[in-house]
Parts: structure tokens; sequence; C-alpha cells
């Protein structure tokens, strides 16, 4: 970007002396400034309520349910990031050569949806338990293994990306390192989300078919979980569970887009797309699980602890247990002891 207002046709030689940061759009048109557009306020506005709301939305459910603290602190700051990004625009719509707002609303917008996709992460393991780990590929406890910290890389590089092209900025250096940066950590985000929904498309398919081969015998028979499978509102969020991702890996692969034509490419003078492909899907992404929260609609097996934790763990040390017990030589049975006895008895009467 330019330090100084463009030369614009029909615009007196005049406007190219002054400095970028004292333009105003009495004297600079909106296309030389950070932004090539005239932002509209209202859009933005909405965005910033309805994110303002769904954060007391989540924070008043896990204060009544006391569930899912982990899902809830990271909507949390994926909601605070995005409040901070459409802050950062409405002081743009301000004065859209200030780089205080752009700044801001580039880098939380950019980053906001790692931390909304984990906490999608942190309910797949749950559901997996709810249908029965053998009809997944990968043990459910794997999945936020493997997720959450491709998610955590995939943060850091955008966000190292967007620290490295504003200290460029800053500098009156080419941002392009930074850019780039930026541009890998979303694209790593899109394959993992990619690869996080195949496997969930695999598991969806391979439930199915085991379930016509099987019955209900595919499934997980806890009482607990079989009553779960059978409530409207867990199946309510499986089907928001399911929008969600796909309007976070929608956005992801916008920006991804956006971004490397660079910053001024064609999708980025489009602020109906940004408005639609960024704010629209964000929006749905988190007010959909607002109304199918997942404390909720698991109600308290929200936080129950499976396969080598918890009940699982449990299990297994008793099976441990059991078999110590019946090694041969480890603890004679009565009935032996009493065979042992008698015998005894026989032969001191028989001398």
């Amino acid at each position: 970007m330019s330090s100084q207002a463009g030369d614009p046709a029909g615009a007196t030689t005049n406007v190219t002396q002054i400095s970028f940061k004292d333009c105003t759009p009495a004297i600079c048109p909106y296309d030389k400034s950070f932004y090539p557009y005239r932002i509209d306020i209202v859009p933005n506005a909405v965005f910033l309520g309805m994110f303002s709301v769904s954060l007391i939305l989540f924070l008043a459910v896990f204060a009544y349910t006391r569930r899912g603290a982990f899902f809830t602190v990271a909507m949390v700051l994926g909601l605070i990031c995005e409040i901070l990004g459409y802050v950062g625009r409405i002081m743009s719509w301000h004065n859209q050569w200030s780089e205080n707002g752009f700044l801001m609303q580039i880098c939380c917008l950019t980053i906001a949806p790692a931390f909304l996709a984990a906490g999608i992460y942190m309910c797949i393991r749950q559901i997996v338990s709810a249908f029965g780990p053998e009809n997944s590929r990968i043990p459910p406890q794997y999945y936020t293994r493997i997720f959450i910290p491709s998610d955590i890389v995939s943060l850091i590089l955008q966000a190292a990306g967007g620290g490295l092209a504003s200290a460029a900025f800053h500098t009156g250096k080419s941002t392009t390192n930074g850019d780039n940066i930026m541009i890998a950590g979303l694209a790593f985000q899109v394959f993992t989300l990619l690869i996080f929904i195949l496997l969930s498309i695999d598991f969806f398919i391979n439930t199915l078919r085991r379930r016509r081969a099987l019955g209900t015998a595919a499934l997980a028979q806890d009482p607990e979980m079989v009553a779960l499978r059978g409530s409207r509102l867990f199946r309510g969020f499986l089907v928001a569970l399911a929008l969600s991702t796909v309007c976070i890996f929608w956005r992801s692969v916008f920006r991804v887009a956006e971004l490397s034509h660079g910053w001024g490419g064609p999708l980025m003078k489009r602020q109906d797309l940004f408005i639609g492909f960024e704010g629209v899907m964000i929006t749905v992404a988190v007010w959909v699980l607002n109304i199918f929260h997942p404390s909720v609609c698991f109600g308290p097996l929200m936080d129950r602890k499976f396969g080598g934790e918890g009940e699982g763990g449990k299990r297994k040390k008793d099976a441990d247990n059991a078999q110590f017990e019946m090694l041969p030589g480890t603890k004679p049975s009565t009935a032996t002891s009493l065979t042992t006895n008698r015998n005894t008895s026989d032969l001191e009467r028989a001398s």
C-alpha cells in the first residue's frame, strides 16, 4: 500500500502531495484508501450486534449448565475476535485512511474462525461415542488429538503472518512475506476442515451401513446413549453442527481466494462478497450453535469422558484385575481347598 494518496482521473495534481494519513473524503477518493470501496455501516453494525448477543448467550448457557467449558472458551475467543474485527470496520467507516481500524479488522476477522472450528472439533468426539466408536475409523479421542493441534498450527501461521505484514507496513516495506504466511495458515485451515468433513462423512456412511446390516447392535447400547440418539434436540444439534462446519469451510475457502490475489485483487473490491461469505457465513455458524447448544442437547453427557478415560478407563482396569485373579496359581479357589482337605483326611484315616 502506498503512503500517499493516488491521482485518479480528473483530480488535481495537489492530491498527490497529500500524505495518505491526512486524506479525507473531500480530497481523496475512497478507492485509494485501505479499502477499495466505501464501507457500508449497516451490515457491519448488524454483524457487531449479532456477534455480541451470541457471545452473551454462550456465556449465559455455560453459567446455567456449567457444562462444556472447553467448547465455551473456544466459541468465546472466536466471538471476541469477530466483535473486535467489526469494531475495526466501523472505525474504518469513520476514517478509511486510518490504519488502526484496518489492521484490527484484518487480523481479528482472519483468525476468529480458527477458534470456532476448535469448538466444533470438541463436539465430534461426543457424537462418535454416542453412536458407537466401532463405526469410526479412528477412536473418538483422536478427533481432538489430531484436529485441535492442527487448528493451533493454522492459528499461529495466520497470527504470525498478520503480525509480519503489519510490521512491514509500519516500516514501509513489502508485506508479501507476511501475506504469504497468512495465506498458508488459511490454506492449512481449509485442508484441516476438509479432512475433518471427509472423516465425518465416512463415519456417517459407516454407521448407516452397519445399522442396516446389524440393526441396533451396530450402535452404542448404553441406555443413556440410546436415549440421547432419540432426542429431537440431539438430532437438531447434528444438523446445526454440520451447517456450522460447512459455513466456516466456505468462508475459509473464500478468504484464501480473496487474499491469494493480493490486496488489490478483484475479490478484495467486492464488499458484497465479503458481507455474504464472511459476515453471513460466520453469523450462521455461531447462531445455529446458540440455538442447538451442545451443552443443552447433550445434557450431562457433554462432559462425559470416553475411551481410555473416565468410565472406560475404570472398565479396562477392572478387566485387567479380573484377568489377574483368574491366572492359575495366583489364588486357590474355595473348591480346590475343600477337595485338598478331604483327600488329606482320607489318607490319615487309611493309615
